[in-house]
């Protein structure tokens, strides 16, 4: 069963940085997909990143792209978003999710099984 132990989230200004960080547990990510999610006040959850360690591959959603990034550090089991430039409509509750299907992060998300507790990041001046 996965769990994933975070660090990171919390109060912003705009056009400041954060990092959140997913230590998964229950899932390698040697293997599976990782992503993470958000949802703001009022809206969907939205998908915002992936990586896929089995082939390489990541996606980010439209409205974050070239701000965020996701990463892993060889041999550890954790996944990093870095959050650069941040706006206020980035505000929101961030998820960190697993699929165990062994899917790939080309051109989308993959259906997640698994998600984490949410962290909170607000954006605001």
């Amino acid at each position: 069963m996965f769990s994933c132990r975070r660090l990171g989230g919390g109060l912003v200004q705009p056009g400041g940085s954060l990092r959140l960080s997913c230590a998964a547990s229950g899932v390698s990510l040697d293997f599976y997909a990782i992503a993470w999610f958000r949802q703001a006040p009022g809206k969907a959850r939205e998908g915002v990143s992936c990586l896929a360690s089995s082939d390489g591959t990541t996606y980010y959603s439209d409205s974050v792209k070239g701000r965020f990034t996701i990463s892993r550090e060889s041999g550890e089991n954790t996944v990093y978003l870095q959050m650069d430039r941040l706006k206020p409509e980035d505000t929101g509750v961030y998820y960190c999710a697993t699929e165990v299907w062994g899917g790939t992060c080309r051109g989308s998300i993959p259906y997640m099984k698994y998600f984490g507790k949410g962290t909170q990041v607000t954006v605001s001046s």
